[in-house]
């Protein structure tokens, strides 16, 4: 029978360094980790790691992760906004909120690179965190990465938070509209209008298209358009498209001091014409006189009206040819 040959482990650590004795056979076995268990382990470690950081990086990518940006790191500008202005008595209880109950709504952003983002929607809560920056609160801001597939679908994004969250004026709804097509983001008033407002009824779609003349044609010139109500609106628009002179004539009331109360007033004024000059109106028509068997005249400087059965077609012919014969 062959001699069995014993096996012994060779002297120090075969993975790293040795031990500072060198230990028995039997100590070695029941002191040391086995080289196979310990590198099981490590993979399994770097394995739930490597889950663990892709799940990160997909709720991130995906948008189900909160951020914390620096506010100084999120451009309002990267869209052109839907909202022209802010109710200040609307953003002090913004304010009043977010200093009692910090941010509770995250605001959407998408990565613009080199650790900027842009803003698709959040716009009151931005701005309501910088001015809470400027007194000395925190300078930071909660966000969700959101990406859009391209331009449109980041106007749509922001356009539909605001319709759930924000009452925005049928003037700003159209201006966004006109706007988007001017950048080039939609070829056409009719597939932004369509895209933009898809969710929308087709009574609000149709509201919002007959704002945009009014938009095309007082954008720049009103202090506070988002102000004019509907119906307010609605006429102008008709008059916009009705007299080419509307606008210019409108131009000249207006002035860079008027409140909002003042300048409605000013459009109201401007949709029932100009006052007759008092003193160049003319003088009331009298009451008729008899004149003749059955005709009966009022007359005053400009103007002379008869009638009466004995008006006839043979009266009429005598008449004019009297007046030629006048002349």
């Amino acid at each position: 029978m062959a001699k069995r040959k014993r096996l012994t482990p060779p002297p120090g650590d075969v993975f790293g360094t040795a031990p500072a004795s060198a230990p028995s056979s039997a100590a070695a076995g029941l002191g040391a980790r086995a080289p196979i268990s310990q590198v099981a382990g490590d993979v399994a470690v770097n394995a739930a790691f490597e889950q663990v950081q892709a799940e990160l990086h997909a709720a991130q990518r995906d948008g189900r992760m909160v951020l914390q940006l620096p506010l100084s790191a999120v451009r309002e500008d990267h869209l052109i906004r839907d909202r022209m202005a802010c109710n200040a008595d609307e953003m002090t209880a913004l304010k009043d909120s977010l200093r009692a109950r910090g941010q509770q709504t995250p605001v959407e952003v998408t990565d613009l690179g080199n650790g900027q983002y842009g803003l698709i929607s959040g716009w009151r809560r931005l701005r309501a965190l910088r001015e809470l920056a400027d007194e000395g609160g925190a300078t930071t801001v909660q966000a969700l990465l959101r990406r859009p597939e391209d331009r449109p679908a980041a106007y749509v994004a922001m356009v539909e938070e605001n319709e759930i969250r924000a009452d925005l004026s049928f003037y700003e709804r159209a201006r966004i509209v006109v706007q988007a097509v001017q950048a080039g983001v939609f070829d056409s008033d009719k597939a932004a209008l369509q895209s933009l407002f898809s969710s929308a009824s087709f009574s609000k779609r149709s509201k919002v298209k007959s704002f945009m003349p009014l938009v095309a044609a007082f954008d720049g010139v009103l202090r506070f358009p988002e102000q004019i109500p509907e119906r307010l609106g609605l006429a102008l628009s008709k008059a916009v498209l009705a007299d080419d002179g509307f606008v210019g004539a409108v131009a000249k009331t207006l002035h860079a001091d008027m409140s909002a109360e003042e300048e409605r007033s000013a459009l109201e004024a401007a949709l029932r014409g100009p006052k007759p000059d008092a003193g160049n109106r003319p003088a009331p028509m009298p009451a008729p006189e008899p004149v003749a068997p059955g005709i009966r005249l009022r007359a005053r400087a400009g103007r002379v009206e008869l009638d009466g059965d004995g008006v006839t077609d043979a009266m009429i012919a005598q008449l004019k040819e009297w007046l030629k014969q006048a002349q």
